[in-house]
């Protein structure tokens, strides 16, 4: 067996982030609640890709890759943060990005070009489709010497989910009565390296995934878990209840949900932390709506990874009920 650490990485960002209790919230739900602070990660306004790219651009530069290729949403936070880490390293840096929601120059699509990535629109629903217009790009640039990697959407690979098996590495020393640690799921890759990493260093405690997308995560997160597993020689047996998932979903994937505004002011104003309010503000506002539920058992620490993204900021309105909501 293997450490995640013990596999090639490149040293991207500003590791172990801290994890702080919040102590108004806790407060005010009866519950000890620690924030995981992957915002403060060190690079552009910080987010739970930086882990996965230290292990997906080192890949890639032993490869002898000089180009990456990503994608996401307009505003997607994955993007801005692969370019980001592509400049540290001195690589090109191609954004394939769905034509859809806010494309002004503004939020993340200005800290893309500020980084000096180029951004393509394609305007399609269907990542396959996006998929190909890569493998046209990297043709082209092969043909010119260039050689390029594609990097999923979210960097949900197994490789890249490793990342998070060491943050729930650094959980577990930072909060070692933890019960319950809880993430957005997005893409799946940030909640199956927790889950991996919580059998592994915090057995026992319980993964709850809550769902910003319609994706079948129940089925993705564990086969990601396992795939990862793999690439540390880990076993890896789930049992009922390891991994819990939780949609809040609101209008659409990218979509604010007035709802969750309440939760996002509500975290500024008693403890001064922002989040989004796409992918980590739903995911807060859910695990408030779950705990005030009953969801969460015992009555142990529950830890929530802040996975960044609070520049969304500044790229749309905070709806309130009865306004109408923007799309990201």
């Amino acid at each position: 067996m293997r450490e995640p650490q013990e596999l090639p990485k490149l040293p991207l960002g500003l590791f172990p982030t801290p994890c702080c209790l919040l102590k108004s919230i806790s407060a005010r739900y009866g519950r000890r609640i620690f924030l995981k602070r992957d915002d403060l990660c060190g690079v552009a306004f910080g987010g739970n890709k930086v882990r996965k790219l230290q292990f997906l651009l080192a890949d890639a530069k032993n490869k002898g890759c000089d180009t990456v290729f990503t994608t996401g949403a307009a505003q997607s936070n994955h993007a801005m943060l692969t370019a980001a880490c592509a400049a540290r390293l001195g690589m090109r840096c191609v954004l394939f990005l769905k034509a859809r929601g806010v494309m002004e120059r503004r939020g993340n699509l200005l800290l893309d070009e500020l980084f000096g990535a180029e951004v393509r629109f394609v305007d399609t629903d269907n990542y396959a489709v996006i998929y190909d217009a890569m493998v046209e790009l990297d043709e082209e640039l092969s043909r010119q010497g260039h050689k390029s990697c594609a990097i999923p959407v979210g960097g949900s690979t197994p490789l890249g989910s490793l990342g998070y098996v060491e943050c729930a590495d650094e959980i577990a020393r930072q909060c070692p009565s933890v019960e319950h640690i809880v993430c957005a799921a997005g893409s799946g890759g940030t909640a199956a390296g927790l889950l991996l990493g919580a059998k592994m260093y915090l057995p026992g405690v319980k993964v709850t995934g809550i769902a910003v997308d319609t994706d079948p995560f129940a089925d993705i997160i564990p086969q990601l878990a396992a795939d990862a597993a793999a690439l540390l020689d880990q076993p890896l047996s789930l049992e009922e209840g390891d991994l819990r998932i939780a949609p809040h979903i609101g209008p659409g994937y990218g979509q604010p949900n007035p709802a969750d505004t309440p939760y996002i002011e509500e975290m500024a104003r008693l403890e001064g932390v922002l989040l989004d309010p796409v992918y980590t503000g739903k995911a807060w506002a859910g695990t408030l709506e779950l705990l005030r539920k009953g969801f969460f058992n015992g009555s142990g620490p529950i830890v929530f990874v802040h996975t960044g993204g609070a520049s969304a900021l500044f790229a749309m309105d905070l709806p309130h009920e009865g306004a109408p909501a923007q799309e990201a």
